[in-house]
This record gives structure tokens, C-alpha cells and sequence, in this order.
């Protein structure tokens, strides 16, 4: 499944439509699974955010998704930014050591997931969240880190 990709938002894109496939057990990765391999596999990195998410999804996404489930479809971005933004909060005061970028990273994939798993209804309002939040938000940072790969 790893494929040539540069472009950031490319990369996100793909990125994101392998992370809401229905079934995780269709994601398999080709390849070597050293660090050697610098090859772009947008499969093996849902794979890595889904199990940052699924660390979240029991322990403080619940009381948050109420919000977003009672907005509109075109408000779902909003709220889902804003539950982002409460869940890093919450982070902030537990962890202040942590950068900030990397919470907004784990509440957008811990929400994102629940929602994926519990409102498909909603998934396509959810995948244009996260990728709004993903290229307007992180994008810079990602990039930073030495993009979506490392």
C-alpha cells in the first residue's frame, strides 16, 4: 500500500481515508518494518494514530461527543474543533510539559476515532475536521518533525 506521496495535504488525505476504512484488519502494511524503510504508507500511519486514539476513547472522549452529535452536519466542524480544544485543555493542566501541537494531535484522532466508531453518520463531516484541523492547525508542526513519516 506505501506509494509515493510529497505533498503535505496529499499525504493527509491519504492518510486520513485509510484511518476511516470500516475494518482495521483490511490495513496491511507492505514492506520492511524497520526504521530503514522511508517510504510513505499512509496505512501504517492510521494504523499508528489509531492506536493513540484508542489510548483516549474510554478515558475523556465520551462526555465531549455529546456535543457534536447534536449539531447540525454543518456545524459539525466547529463543534468538533471545539471539543479538540476542550479535550487539550483538560490535557494542558495535567501535562504542561507537553507541547501543545502534540495534544492537538491526540484529541483530534481520540475524537475522530470515537466518532468514526460510534457516528458513522457523521464520518464524512468528521474526515474534513480532521483534515481541516490536521493542514490548518498542525500542518506547520508536522512538517517541522520531519512530516508524517517520522
Amino acid at each position: 500500500m506505501a506509494f509515493p506521496c510529497d505533498d503535505f495535504r496529499q499525504q493527509t488525505f491519504a492518510i486520513i481515508d485509510c484511518f476511516f476504512l470500516n475494518e482495521p484488519d483490511m490495513i496491511e502494511c507492505d514492506g520492511v518494518e524497520d526504521s530503514e524503510n522511508d517510504e510513505f504508507n499512509p496505512a501504517k500511519i492510521a494504523a499508528k494514530l489509531r492506536e493513540l486514539g484508542d489510548h483516549y476513547d474510554e478515558t475523556v472522549i465520551k462526555p465531549l461527543v455529546k456535543n457534536v452529535q447534536d449539531a447540525a452536519a454543518d456545524q459539525v466542524l466547529g463543534a468538533f474543533s471545539n471539543s479538540v480544544n476542550s479535550l487539550c485543555k483538560m490535557w494542558a493542566v495535567e501535562r504542561p510539559e507537553v507541547v501543545p501541537e502534540k495534544e492537538i494531535l491526540k484529541a483530534t484522532v481520540a475524537l475522530a476515532l470515537y466518532m468514526k466508531n460510534n457516528c458513522p453518520d457523521m464520518s464524512r463531516a468528521v474526515r474534513d475536521a480532521m483534515f481541516s484541523i490536521f493542514n490548518n492547525q498542525l500542518g506547520s508542526w508536522i512538517t517541522q518533525q520531519g512530516g508524517w513519516m517520522q
